[in-house]
């Protein structure tokens, strides 16, 4: 059971770092004029709540499996994405 817990974690964690990575392209080519800000809102808005629900899925396996550092290495940013 761990070891699938785990997996699951590090595939959510490369999908979110991929997330990341894809706002951090859409912020600059915002800032570079290359796209508006309405075209620039419409693509990160269909992301934000994906990016929520991965983290919180995390978030709840870890304390669901009792592996508590991590659970509470990861409860201030969910609690900062729900807050969001």
């Amino acid at each position: 059971m761990e070891a699938v817990v785990f997996v699951f974690s590090l595939l959510d964690c490369c999908a979110l770092i991929f997330l990341s990575d894809c706002f951090i392209i859409t912020l600059s080519d915002l800032e570079c004029d290359y796209i508006n800000a309405r075209s620039c809102c419409s693509k990160l808005n269909k992301w934000v709540i994906p990016e929520l629900v991965g983290h919180t899925v995390v978030t709840v396996l870890m304390l669901i499996s009792l592996h508590w550092f991590i659970f509470l290495l990861n409860l201030p940013v969910a609690t900062w994405n729900i807050y969001r």
